[in-house]
C-alpha cells in the first residue's frame, strides 16, 4: 500500500477511555509511513497532548449546565468544519478518522468533500434521544466503515448500511512496561487496598463505591482510593455535601494511573447497569496487565473480558451487601487472590498492542484499497 494521510478528529482531550485510545491508535498507524494529522476541541488537556503528531485545536467550551453545553458543543462542530474546509493541505483522499459519535463536523466535511470516513466508536449512551439520533444519522450518511470496541457494543448500537469490524483496546507498550515487572501482592503493608479509577459522575458508581466503604469501614485492613478523571476543584464541589468514610481517599486527574495500579489488591469497574453500560472496561484490562482480580459489572463488553470467578467477579454494583462481602472474601483468601491474580494477567496477554495495531491497518488498508468513497 502507499503512504497516505489520515486526519484524526476528537473533541474532548482529557484522560478518559476514549482519547486513551485514540492515543494508541496513532502510535498504531504511525509506524505504516503515513502522514498524520490531528484535530481536537480546545477545551481540556490530557493524553492527545503527547499524541506526537501536528493537532490543530478548534474551539470547544463545556459548561456548567447541560442546555448551554449542547450549544456549545453545536458551535464547535460549525467550528470544526470551517477549519477543516480552510486546511488547505489536506490530500484530497486523505482518511477522516472520527473517534466517537461526537465530532460529526468532521464526518460532514468528509461526506461533503468526497473523502472517506471511518468512526471508532466507543459510547452506547448518548442523550438526548434526539442527538443521539441525529449522530448516528450522520455516522449511517458519512462512513464507510465502523470499529467498534467489542461485540457487544457492535450488537447494541448498529448502524445499517455501513460496514462494521470489531477491534479491541489494547494498552501501549510504556504501560505494559511497567505492568510486566510490577509484583502483584493481595496485602501491601498488611493494608488490602481496593482501587477505582472513574469519570466523577454518580452513573459510573461513585456513589456505590461511598456506600462500600461506608460498610467496610470497620475492617481497617481494607482501605480504599478513588482516582477521578477531573482536577482538585470538581473534585471539591462533587463531594462538599457527601460524608467521606475514613477509609477512602480521593485523588484528582493523575497522568500516571500505573502508580496507583502498581500498589492495588483490587479494582472495581461500578457503573452502573441501568444507566452506563461499558462498552469495553479499559480500567479492567490496565489492571489485569498489572495481575490484579477486579469486580466488573455483569453486562456489557466486560463480559468479554473478565469471566465469573476467573479474573475476578461480576456484579451489579446496585447489590452492595454482595459487593461488600466479596471485598471481605478477597481480603481474607490471599490464595484466592493470588489465583485470580495469574488469570488476570493471562488473559490482558491476549490484548496486545501488536494484534490491535495489525486490525486497525487491516481495517484502513481495506478500507483504502476498497476506494469506496460515500
Amino acid at each position: 500500500m502507499t503512504s497516505r494521510m489520515i486526519v484524526f478528529v476528537h473533541l474532548l482531550n482529557d484522560r478518559s477511555g476514549s482519547p486513551r485510545v485514540l492515543s494508541s491508535v496513532v502510535t498504531a498507524l504511525g509506524r505504516g509511513g503515513d502522514r498524520l494529522r490531528l484535530f481536537v476541541g480546545s477545551d481540556g488537556s490530557g493524553c492527545l497532548d503527547e499524541a506526537g503528531i501536528e493537532t490543530t485545536r478548534y474551539w470547544y467550551r463545556r459548561m456548567p449546565y447541560r442546555l448551554l453545553t449542547l450549544i456549545t458543543y453545536m458551535g464547535s462542530q460549525l467550528s470544526l468544519l470551517t477549519l477543516l474546509f480552510r486546511s488547505r493541505d489536506i490530500d484530497r483522499k486523505a482518511l477522516i478518522y472520527v473517534n466517537t459519535l461526537l465530532p460529526f463536523g468532521a464526518a460532514l466535511y468528509g461526506w461533503m468533500t468526497r473523502r472517506p470516513v471511518i468512526y471508532h466508536l466507543h459510547e452506547v449512551s448518548v442523550s438526548p434521544a434526539p442527538l443521539r439520533w441525529f449522530l448516528t444519522a450522520m455516522a449511517r450518511l458519512a462512513a464507510c466503515r465502523l470499529i467498534y470496541v467489542s461485540d457487544f457494543h457492535r450488537g447494541c448500537l448498529p448502524i445499517p448500511g455501513v460496514r462494521a469490524i470489531t477491534v479491541y483496546n489494547a494498552l501501549d507498550e510504556p504501560f505494559l512496561t511497567r505492568a510486566r515487572v510490577s509484583r502483584y501482592e493481595a496485602r501491601r503493608g498488611g493494608l488490602f487496598n481496593v482501587l477505582m479509577l472513574a469519570s466523577l459522575r454518580d452513573y459510573k458508581g461513585v456513589p456505590e463505591l461511598l456506600k462500600l466503604a461506608k460498610r467496610l469501614v470497620k475492617r481497617k485492613d481494607i482501605q480504599f482510593d478513588l482516582v477521578v478523571n477531573d482536577d482538585a476543584v470538581a473534585v471539591q464541589r462533587y463531594f462538599a455535601a457527601r460524608a467521606l468514610p475514613a477509609n477512602l481517599t480521593i485523588h484528582p486527574r493523575t497522568d500516571d494511573p500505573a502508580t496507583y495500579y502498581a500498589r492495588a489488591c483490587l479494582v472495581m469497574n461500578l457503573s452502573r447497569p441501568d444507566q452506563w453500560v461499558e462498552t469495553f472496561g479499559l480500567t479492567l484490562l490496565e489492571a489485569m496487565a498489572f495481575g490484579i482480580p477486579v469486580i466488573a459489572p455483569p453486562v456489557g463488553g466486560p463480559l468479554e473480558l473478565v469471566t465469573e470467578g476467573r479474573e475476578g467477579f461480576l456484579i451489579d454494583c446496585r447489590c452492595g451487601e454482595e459487593l461488600a462481602e466479596k471485598v471481605r472474601l478477597l481480603a481474607d483468601d490471599q490464595p484466592l487472590c493470588v489465583r485470580l491474580s495469574t488469570a488476570a494477567r493471562a488473559k490482558a496477554s491476549q490484548f496486545s498492542p501488536q494484534a490491535f495495531g495489525q486490525a486497525l491497518r487491516e481495517a484502513v488498508n481495506l478500507q483504502a484499497s476498497e476506494e469506496s468513497w460515500p
